[in-house]
C-alpha cells in the first residue's frame, strides 16, 4: 500500500488535506509527524510560500525515506504590504495563539475599510519522492477581512476571514464548505492533476537522493 506522509502536526491541515486525498486515492496511508516522534524541528527560513514548503517536504522525506508531502500557507493583506504572510502563525510571536494572531490583524487594520481590506489566503502545496523528485501546487482563496471574529468552526484566521460569495467567514462554514473552498483545497486538486506525473517520476529510483534546488 503507497504511504504518505503529511509534514505537519496541524490537526485542521491534516484533517482538510485527509478528506481530499481519500477521496480521490483511497488505497494510500496517510501518516503525519505524529508518526515519527523521533523527528525533530523542520526548518522554515524561505522567503516565500513556495520555498518553505520545499524545504519542509525535502526534510521530511530525507528522514522517513517516503514520498512526503509539505504546505506553506498563509494571509496576504496586499494594504499591509502582504503581511502576515510567510509569518501568519507567528504574526505576534513565535508562540502566538490564534486569537494573539487575530488581535493584531484586527489593531493593524482598524483605520482601513473598503477594498483595503481585501485579503486571501494563499497555500503552496509540495511534494517530494525519495529518488528526488519534487512537484509544486498552489491554490487562492479571496476574501475580506472583518473588524471583529465570528464564528468557532474554524482555526488561524479562520474567524476574521470572510467569504464574499457565501456571505460568512471561514469559521462559520460547515467543514464540508471550507473544504471546497479553502485555498489548500484549491492546492491539492491542482496537486491531483500534477499527480500522475510525479508518481511516475517518483517511481523511477527507490533510494533517497539529496535534490538539487529549484
Amino acid at each position: 500500500m503507497p504511504e504518505i506522509v503529511l509534514a505537519t502536526r496541524n490537526k485542521g491541515k491534516i484533517r482538510e488535506l485527509k478528506s481530499v486525498l481519500k477521496k480521490v486515492q483511497p488505497d494510500i496511508q496517510i501518516l503525519g509527524l505524529e508518526d515519527f516522534p523521533e523527528m525533530g524541528g523542520i526548518p522554515e527560513t524561505g522567503s516565500t510560500f513556495a520555498e518553505n514548503a520545499l524545504q519542509k517536504a525535502r526534510a521530511v522525506c530525507a528522514h522517513t525515506k517516503r514520498i512526503s508531502l509539505a504546505d506553506d500557507s498563509g494571509l496576504v493583506v496586499p494594504a499591509l504590504d502582504g503581511e502576515p504572510g510567510i509569518f501568519s502563525a507567528r504574526y505576534s510571536g513565535r508562540n502566538a495563539s490564534d486569537q494573539e494572531n487575530n488581535r493584531k490583524l484586527l489593531k493593524e487594520m482598524e483605520q482601513m475599510d473598503g477594498d483595503m481590506r481585501r485579503a486571501h489566503f494563499a497555500c503552496v502545496l509540495a511534494a517530494c519522492a525519495p529518488n528526488g523528485e519534487t512537484t509544486l501546487a498552489e491554490g487562492k482563496w479571496e476574501g475580506r477581512i472583518t473588524t471583529a471574529p465570528a464564528g468557532d468552526n474554524g482555526f488561524g484566521y479562520d474567524p476574521l476571514f470572510w467569504d464574499t460569495e457565501l456571505g460568512c467567514t471561514a469559521a462559520e462554514m460547515s467543514t464540508q464548505e471550507k473544504i471546497e473552498r479553502s485555498h489548500r483545497s484549491r492546492a491539492l486538486h491542482r496537486l491531483l492533476d500534477l499527480w500522475p506525473e510525479f508518481w511516475q517520476r517518483a517511481d523511477q529510483g527507490r533510494g533517497y537522493t539529496e535534490p538539487t534546488s529549484p
